[in-house]
């Protein structure tokens, strides 16, 4: 039996990938069949993704306002003061999740980037007074090393983890 090569074996993860983004609860045997792979292929190209971090869960995309909450994304500009240890520490143990509890909120994803922001977190709250009280905990945490926040909310999603939103025909509503 003939060796695969590194590039086959890449792009052979790359298509089945792209099938997991589409629907990741989809069985194996029908990302097989979609990929025109065997299955025991798509298993083991699975497994080894997950080994090596590649992929790192899978997930489920809610309609946040049809579950009573509102989704968010805040932006935050980090000072220029240098972070000390503890700073750091508080921020890897993920802290900002108990804070995000206490105003209702909770935490989607967050990110550290390049830009005219530093670090921008996506959440749900019920409402804008939660989100507004989530921001003010944030601040209030992290006063030393925050110059600036900004709070959007999200109107419509149109799409999200490569899901097209069932009901984008809503989206005329808000343009």
């Amino acid at each position: 039996m003939p060796k695969v090569s590194k590039a086959q074996i890449d792009k052979d993860e790359k298509i089945i990938l792209a099938e997991l983004q589409k629907n990741a609860n989809e069985s194996i045997d029908t990302i097989a069949k979609r990929c025109k792979f065997s299955r025991q292929k798509v298993w083991r190209t699975i497994k080894n993704l997950e080994a090596k971090h590649l992929i790192w869960g899978y997930t489920v995309i809610v309609d946040e306002k049809k579950n009573g909450y509102i989704h968010y994304t805040l932006l935050i500009k980090r000072s220029m003061k240098r972070l000390d240890e503890k700073t750091l520490d508080i921020i890897i143990s993920r802290k900002l999740e108990e804070i995000a509890s206490e105003a209702e909120a909770v935490i989607e994803s967050s990110y550290y980037v390049n830009g005219e922001y530093d670090w921008v977190l996506t959440f749900t709250a019920p409402n804008l007074l939660a989100a507004k009280k989530f921001c003010e905990l944030v601040l209030s945490f992290h006063k030393e090393i925050v110059d600036k926040i900004t709070l959007l909310e999200t109107l419509f999603t149109i799409e999200d983890h490569h899901i097209l939103n069932p009901e984008k025909k809503k989206l005329k509503e808000f343009l």
